[in-house]
């Protein structure tokens, strides 16, 4: 049953109940696939795929005739879905462009910025337990926005050899350029430093388990990454006015994830509290991956029952969840005082999985309490800002004293020199 508690029975650290750290095993296995893969590449997925998926592979890239198979093969209103959902977050995506800009207020200078994509973004998108053509989209869409020239993804094939082909159809639906058939950390591994078939990218993008979001953080460095998943979080902020099967089923639509998910009830409502408590029970029982579900609600779920809902919205910025539900009678007038969330659902008619699908906004969140200090995945995870500078002479010989002056503060008498020199007699004037 999910435990309920009182808010001041609580320390701070049962109110947020969390570890990032890897097990060490989990280290020693990451690092060892990783050395693996850079030694023998190509061998080594083949391997790692029939060792982890049962697949035997003779091509590690899917193949156009297989992509063109899985658009064939899919259902006519799942792929208007997919169509309908991918045109949303290209449009939602496209309001982050930034324009470049340049300065010209001051005689003889010119100050600017500009902006330009990564040349190859690699996608993780995971298998195993389910598959997430979503993830696709919501991954793929914002690289393609912001200009990426080519886009790769992995995702780890069947025991017949096959990516599921809704991911497939939703790969093509995005515009992903290349597809390989490879999973886990040994993927990351492979985005990361290139085989003799997978090419190595500039920033590796996509949630997985504690294997990939490890191995994600071990090559961080040699590649950018998007941010370090964790197990996926809900919370619902909820007043007595909420309908409780409605809470319960979205708590639900987290935990059934996995068994480290973290769905959250934070309420100041004692009835409806206990009221979501019973039907959390009772919907559980008529999940199809209820085993799963049961043991997030159980291990990591938990009802934190308030004084007041200025004390739950305390709760919220403390916990700074992946998806917050402000499930109360007027949302707008609450979203002010949220400082800490990945995603905000406003009202009691937004069920998180709007946003999971369909709605525009992106559903590859900061977990972990990392809403406190990072965003969504977006147009910015796939490109650079660079300044730029031109001053002519007469401009830099109105302000030449006091760089060097700035720069002999410092000790750094070659900075000051580099400035100088251009104004000594001898000393050039180009």
């Amino acid at each position: 049953m999910m435990k309920l508690y009182r808010l001041e029975d609580l320390t701070p650290g049962q109110v947020l109940n969390r570890d990032l750290r890897a097990e060490q095993d989990v280290e020693a296995v990451v690092d060892a696939i990783i050395a693996d893969v850079r030694a023998r590449g190509d061998a080594a997925l083949r391997d790692y795929a029939r060792k982890f998926d049962g697949a035997e592979l003779d091509a590690l890239e899917v193949s156009r005739q297989e992509l063109d198979e899985a658009l064939d093969a899919a259902d006519p209103y799942f792929l208007e879905t997919l169509r309908m959902a991918a045109a949303n977050i290209e449009a939602f995506h496209r309001r982050q462009l930034h324009d470049n800009f340049v300065m010209t207020e001051q005689d003889g200078v010119i100050l600017g910025q500009k902006y330009t994509p990564v040349e190859r973004a690699g996608v993780y998108v995971p298998g195993g337990t389910a598959a997430y053509p979503s993830t696709v989209l919501m991954d793929v869409i914002p690289a393609r926005v912001a200009g990426v020239p080519e886009i790769v993804m992995t995702t780890p094939a069947g025991r017949d050899g096959k990516v599921n082909p809704a991911i497939l159809a939703a790969a093509a639906v995005a515009g992903v350029t290349r597809i390989f058939k490879t999973g886990g950390a040994q993927a990351v591994a492979a985005l990361a430093y290139g085989t003799e078939s997978v090419p190595a990218v500039d920033k590796i993008v996509g949630p997985g388990n504690v294997y990939v979001a490890t191995a994600k953080r071990k090559v961080y460095g040699k590649v950018g990454i998007d941010m370090i998943a964790g197990p996926s979080e809900i919370l619902v902020l909820a007043d007595g006015g909420c309908n409780p099967a409605w809470v319960a089923a979205d708590l639900l639509s987290q935990a059934e994830h996995d068994r480290l998910a973290s769905p959250v009830l934070v309420t100041d409502s004692e009835a409806l509290a206990k009221a979501v408590q019973a039907e959390v029970e009772a919907q559980l029982a008529r999940l199809p991956r209820e085993a799963i579900a049961r043991a997030s609600v159980e291990d990591n779920g938990k009802i934190i029952l308030c004084q007041s809902l200025d004390k739950a919205i305390d709760v919220c910025n403390i916990i700074a969840p992946e998806h917050l539900e402000v499930c109360v009678e007027d949302p707008f007038a609450v979203l002010g005082r949220i400082k800490n969330a990945g995603s905000i659902f406003l009202g009691r008619n937004v069920p998180e999985a709007l946003g999971d699908y369909f709605a525009g906004p992106n559903h590859t969140l900061p977990t972990s309490g990392t809403a406190r200090f990072s965003s969504p995945l977006g147009v910015d995870d796939f490109i650079k800002r660079s300044s730029f500078i031109y001053y002519t002479r007469e401009a830099l010989g109105k302000v030449k004293d006091r760089i060097a002056g700035f720069a002999e503060a410092e000790g750094l008498h070659a900075h000051a020199r580099s400035v100088t020199i251009r104004y000594e007699e001898g000393g050039g004037t180009k």
